[in-house]
């Protein structure tokens, strides 16, 4: 499948990103391309202009702060995954971005990309002609959501492995556009519509991730489930942090993804296992309460029961490995 005809875009700073954004309608970003250039073939996007914002240098790399560490949203996910830094103090993050793909695609993705990444649906991401067979779907050019026929939201799942992780943290991102840069917690950033998923504006660009000194040594544990063992998409994945304190719990947070068309924090998992020591029966708990957060339908090839069970099942083996490390 051929790409559709765009006029190609290139700044070489944030201002002249900015400037661009300001002028243009109609863009699209590409950083790594793993994404959008698969979805531009299938025409799901066709924008008259693309921004290649690959040789931007300053949003690339990651750089110790006093108050904890900023990642460029260039930052490849290979470099989070190998980052000494990361690995030590925030293990979660290094441990989510192993998980990405392959490796060819882990160089070439992005931290920024995989926070901005498009929600997935079997009855979305297919060919044109496929979709028009199909009459389209509420995500893209049709007004049926043909996983829940009965309603107005569309249910695409989003697939990103480092937000639950990144949500786990406290993390913060900064957006860029042409007033300036404004920075918000992670968790704000989605909004759990398949269609319109993050808070950002046509004319906006994800520039950092900051990562908090109060998550800093957090023990962290990711487990996906995927039909194959490299190169696809989760369709279940958990993040969990926990730091501990003479046995006991001090805090903890759990985090799931490509269970809904957002990345969520489990509510009430750090209430309940605050203060406690980890056994089978509180792990359980925890997988139990992260299965009522998960609201899988049929967006992927595995059943949305087996999808929220291992949702269940990778809670609990998740928690108990924080626990042991």
């Amino acid at each position: 499948m051929s790409l559709p005809q765009f006029k190609l875009l290139r700044p070489r700073t944030l201002d002249d990103a900015r400037s661009l954004l300001a002028k243009h309608h109609n863009v699209r970003i590409v950083a790594g391309g793993t994404d959008l250039i698969p979805s531009m073939r299938q025409k799901l996007f066709e924008p008259q202009y693309v921004l290649d914002i690959r040789n931007i240098a300053e949003l690339k790399g990651i750089r110790q702060q006093g108050s904890g560490v900023e990642i460029g949203a260039l930052t490849s996910l290979t470099t989070i995954e190998h980052s000494d830094v990361l690995r030590r103090r925030y293990p979660v993050l290094t441990e989510a971005a192993a998980t990405v793909a392959s490796p060819l695609l882990r160089n070439m993705g992005t931290i920024g990309g995989n926070i901005c990444l498009d929600t997935r649906c079997l009855w979305y991401n297919q060919s044109l002609t496929w979709r028009k067979g199909c009459g389209f779907c509420i995500k893209k050019d049709g007004d049926l959501c043909h996983v829940a026929p009965g309603g107005s939201k569309c249910w695409a799942a989003f697939s990103g492995d480092t937000p639950p992780a990144l949500l786990c943290l406290n993390a913060e991102i900064e957006i860029a556009n042409a007033d300036g840069l404004k920075r918000m917690p992670l968790r704000d950033f989605y909004t759990n519509d398949g269609v319109a998923y993050r808070n950002l504006l046509p004319d906006e660009l994800v520039t950092r991730v900051f990562l908090p000194e109060s998550s800093a040594d957090y023990r962290g544990v990711y487990r996906k489930l995927r039909v194959r063992g490299s190169i696809d998409y989760p369709l279940a994945g958990i993040a969990v942090v926990m730091k501990r304190s003479n046995g006991h719990i001090a805090d903890a947070r759990v985090a799931v993804t490509a269970v809904n068309p957002a990345p969520l924090l489990v509510k009430g998992a750090s209430e309940l296992l605050a203060g406690k020591v980890v056994d089978e029966a509180l792990a359980e708990a925890v997988g139990n309460l992260a299965a009522k957060t998960a609201k899988p339908l049929t967006t992927s090839a595995l059943t949305p029961e087996y999808r929220r069970e291992m949702i269940r099942v990778f809670t609990k083996r998740a928690v108990l490995a924080a626990a042991s490390n």
